[in-house]
């Protein structure tokens, strides 16, 4: 785990010091608690030095079969600092994984975080195309390698916005900021984007991967979508895997337009939600959540969490609990 403490403001005004051995119930429950235990002020964290340059390795895969196990045998190799796949469809995906490095090959840096630049999704995908390729990109711009095109959403944003004169000329300018389009969206805009986009994190069991792109495809065929793994420990808390020890689990998201036949949101993310619990999967909290409460508790163990809040003084009346919080269907019952 990267956090080793945290530094917390309770709802009787103390403040306390959460670590594996200091109010470790604290420490294993603030992740995925959302400011319903309390306020969080500082965090303790591990860190690695960097290094200049990622050194990533593009790996095009052709078949479903072929993409799940390139994938997973470089979520498992831990001489990988970075493991991100990219479905493109069904069937066809790009595998990258990269290592800090200060040494590189000059004929091979690519500085992506240039404005000028294609955006990374579709940069990557010429590559599916053109076979496996090693490059060096520089730290920063690897860390933000979806930050000019806010992953893929932007091309319905601005659908031109990839096109080499716009990038040359008005590049700079992207990508508009989050907020700014929140604030000047009215409220039919923010209705129509409710009914024809998707935003959605789900952190389903690695074994499970193949069912669940199936599911992918079937409720949004939607691409690309984006494979992220993460190790999930066998600890105290919201979020823990359904097995006796640790397990890998992978972050699969779904960002934009769905391309089925009358998508109706509210029924679609309903259906994903009925199987990520069935294969004791995770959905990522920031994202519009239409399980009742019930299921919201199947979804997350809140054994800890409750106790916390029955303990702590006032918690309940100064914080609402988390389900009431991010749940969709709660905040617009």
């Amino acid at each position: 785990h990267i956090c080793v403490a945290y530094e917390i403001v309770l709802s009787d005004g103390s403040v306390v010091t959460a670590t594996e051995k200091e109010n470790s119930d604290l420490f294993y429950a603030i992740p995925w608690s959302y400011g319903t235990l309390g306020f969080l002020v500082s965090a303790e964290i591990k860190i690695v030095p960097a290094k200049k340059y990622v050194k990533l390795n593009y790996q095009p895969t052709h078949s479903r079969q072929e993409s799940i196990k390139v994938f997973e045998e470089a979520s498992n190799d831990k001489s990988n600092d970075f493991v991100e796949g990219l479905m493109y469809s069904s069937e066809d995906a790009v595998i990258m994984t990269g290592t800090m490095t200060n040494d590189i090959e000059p004929d091979k840096v690519n500085c992506i975080g240039n404005y000028w630049k294609p955006w990374f999704y579709k940069y990557v995908e010429k590559i599916l195309h053109k076979g496996p390729r090693i490059e060096y990109i520089p730290l920063r711009h690897y860390y933000h390698r979806h930050s000019r095109s806010i992953f893929w959403e932007i091309q319905d944003i601005i659908p031109f916005g990839n096109n080499v004169i716009f990038r040359y000329l008005f590049g700079w300018m992207t990508p508009p900021k989050i907020s700014l389009l929140k604030l000047t969206q009215t409220e039919a805009i923010t209705k129509l984007y409710e009914k024809h986009q998707i935003v959605q994190d789900m952190l389903v069991p690695m074994k499970y991967l193949n069912d669940s792109l199936d599911v992918f495809h079937k409720e949004y065929r939607n691409y690309p979508l984006w494979l992220c793994p993460m190790k999930l420990f066998k600890v105290p808390g919201f979020v823990k895997p359904a097995s006796s020890k640790e397990e890998m689990y992978v972050d699969i998201g779904a960002y934009g337009e769905p391309k089925v036949e009358n998508f109706i949101a509210r029924d679609t993310i309903r259906r994903i939600e009925h199987f990520v619990t069935s294969v004791k999967g995770f959905q990522m909290l920031y994202a519009d959540s239409y399980m009742t409460k019930e299921e919201f508790y199947k979804m997350f163990d809140h054994s800890l969490y409750n106790n916390l809040r029955d303990s702590i003084p006032n918690c309940k009346d100064a914080f609402s609990e988390i389900y009431d919080k991010v749940s969709y269907a709660a905040r617009n019952s």
